[in-house]
């Protein structure tokens, strides 16, 4: 596990409701604390100051990579032109902050539920609007990875599984998994199985606690992920997204409703350390 890039989100540091005041300060904290990269949540109409934020991250020599979450209104299989469009903006945005990487939850919106599970043709709605995504996604060499998400957020993909048969469905190599801890201590039977069955699919982790606390202090089973990325010699990012109600805002933002004993610089340098000291562990 040498290729390993840690990151943080925008929401380790501020509300996820996009202001380029507030995204600076994202950038100065991430790179005051010596992240690899920050992970820019894109607003979920795009409308985003692309040009000025990569002034930003070139003046502090910080990476980035981007995340877009479908809204509701942009639900792919009722509203397909409406999602594409926006996924498109999103590969724009990414291509003009000179990254390759776009994940996020781009398999349904946020939100959004038919009352039953997902049909075969919602499936074929999804699976086309992917290939036409990725098509333009190939012409910047921009690798997009697909978060499912926990049942109580989407009815579509929940899962490592979900996603990955899908994209097999689609015949494209630049789509990805993209897990999320949060999520996968919900749905999945365990933190091994969706990592060795991803293999190398697997490009970018969401690295949050049960609680979305401090890494380390909650009931993710953090041994058997780290275990299982170095069996399948990860290579990719793995992003701190954890929250602090100290962040005016945040409670109501995320859903955060217990009084967190942290403040976000706490959370994010112990986090960072404990991400370090698990992949070092694992990689002997």
């Amino acid at each position: 596990m040498n290729d390993i890039k840690f990151g943080c989100s925008l929401l380790s540091w501020v509300l996820p409701n996009w202001e380029l005041n507030s995204g600076k300060y994202a950038i100065e904290q991430t790179a005051k604390h010596q992240f690899d990269l920050l992970e820019i949540l894109l607003p979920p109409y795009q409308e985003f100051e692309a040009t000025e934020v990569k002034k930003e991250l070139k003046k502090h020599n910080l990476d980035v990579v981007c995340s877009f979450n479908l809204p509701a209104n942009a639900h792919i299989p009722k509203y397909p032109k409406e999602s594409l469009a926006l996924i498109k903006k999103a590969i724009i945005h990414t291509a003009t902050l000179e990254t390759d990487f776009l994940g996020g939850v781009l398999h349904s919106g946020l939100g959004y539920f038919s009352g039953n599970t997902i049909t075969e043709q919602e499936k074929s709605t999804i699976i086309e609007v992917w290939q036409e995504a990725s098509s333009l996604a190939s012409q910047y060499g921009i690798s997009i990875a697909i978060e499912p998400i926990n049942r109580y957020e989407s009815y579509v993909c929940n899962t490592a599984k979900n996603v990955l048969d899908l994209i097999n469905e689609t015949n494209c190599d630049n789509l990805f998994l993209h897990l999320d801890t949060f999520h996968m201590n919900i749905e999945e039977n365990n933190f091994r199985d969706p990592i060795l069955l991803a293999g190398d699919k697997l490009k970018h982790i969401h690295m949050t606690e049960s609680h979305r606390g401090m890494l380390g202090e909650g009931t993710i089973n953090w041994d058997e992920l780290f275990n299982a990325l170095s069996k399948i010699n990860f290579k990719g990012n793995l992003v701190l997204e954890n929250f602090t109600s100290q962040v005016k805002g945040m409670s109501s933002a995320v859903s955060l409703w217990q009084n967190s004993p942290y403040n976000a610089e706490d959370l994010a340098v112990k986090s960072l350390q404990f991400m370090k000291d698990k992949t070092y562990s694992f990689s002997k």
